[in-house]
């Protein structure tokens, strides 16, 4: 069973995204899910309440359910997540460098052919989004 396919096609029908999950050593399963205008403990209660009985029926195997937000620095995993968050700060580490650099921080400036545009002092940086290691929203106050 392809837990996170499972999660993909569910959570949207609750009205939620899932931004990743992972089973963590002793068996902890931990999802994070987000939707417009944000998580609240209510939104996950109610989707943790929905996948134990969907994990029960599936036969998932874990010992505890985690479901929570992503928080403020939300990882970026899909090419759709640099679209929506155009405007915001963010980190991208690479795996291979460009221009003799793996790490960046900047403004997300869209996502074109492939690549995310990220504004990085003044001049925009096209990073392949297949060259991406780790991305997430860098939070500001």
């Amino acid at each position: 069973m392809d837990v996170r396919l499972l999660l993909e096609n569910t959570l949207p029908g609750l009205g939620y995204e899932l931004v990743d999950c992972e089973l963590a050593p002793g068996g902890s399963m931990r999802v994070f899910i987000d939707k417009p205008g944000g998580i609240t403990v209510e939104d996950c209660v109610t989707v943790s309440n929905h996948l134990t009985r969907l994990f029960m029926v599936e036969d998932v195997d874990y010992e505890r359910l985690e479901v929570s937000s992503p928080g403020l620095d939300r990882p970026l995993k899909k090419e759709a997540d640099f679209v929506r968050f155009v405007g915001q700060l963010a980190k991208i580490k690479t795996r291979l460098p460009i221009e003799q650099q793996k790490k960046f921080m900047g403004r997300l400036a869209g996502f074109e052919e492939g690549n995310v545009k990220l504004e990085v002092e003044g001049r925009i940086v096209d990073i392949p989004f297949a060259n991406i290691d780790k991305a997430r929203l860098e939070p500001e106050f």
